[in-house]
């Protein structure tokens, strides 16, 4: 979590901040092997160099980028969640639980499913 201690000092509201750490702390202990690292000015966690899922924060929401893959894969239980999503990103409202085992489900799909790539993202 060291990686994100700067990130995280810069996140002016409380439980933003809170939030925000208490998923990369979630993600951290729950997928050890995955690097967690900053780039792009964002959290996010790599497998073996490449993306596997990130995180950003926004005024109304933080904001979970597990690419457009495990999106489309996952876009009616994301909608059965309660949050929207874009192509690239899903939206998950500060005032909203988070969905811990659909967050699983992306991270674990992302693994899965990249286990042979051999670049960043997919291409």
């Amino acid at each position: 979590m060291e990686v994100f201690a700067e990130y995280l000092a810069h996140i002016d509201n409380p439980q933003h901040r809170a939030r925000t750490e208490e998923v990369l702390a979630w993600v951290t202990t729950k997928f050890p092997n995955l690097m967690p690292k900053m780039a792009w000015n964002q959290p996010m966690f790599t497998d073996h160099d490449t993306f596997i899922i990130g995180f950003s924060v926004a005024k109304h929401h933080l904001a979970v980028a597990p690419e457009k893959a495990g999106i489309n894969h996952f876009s009616d239980e994301i909608v059965q969640a309660g949050y929207d999503h874009t192509k690239q990103l899903v939206r998950i409202q500060w005032d909203s639980p988070v969905d811990f085992s659909l967050l699983e489900k992306l991270i674990e799909f992302n693994i899965l499913e990249k286990a042979d790539c051999s670049t960043f993202w997919r291409q």
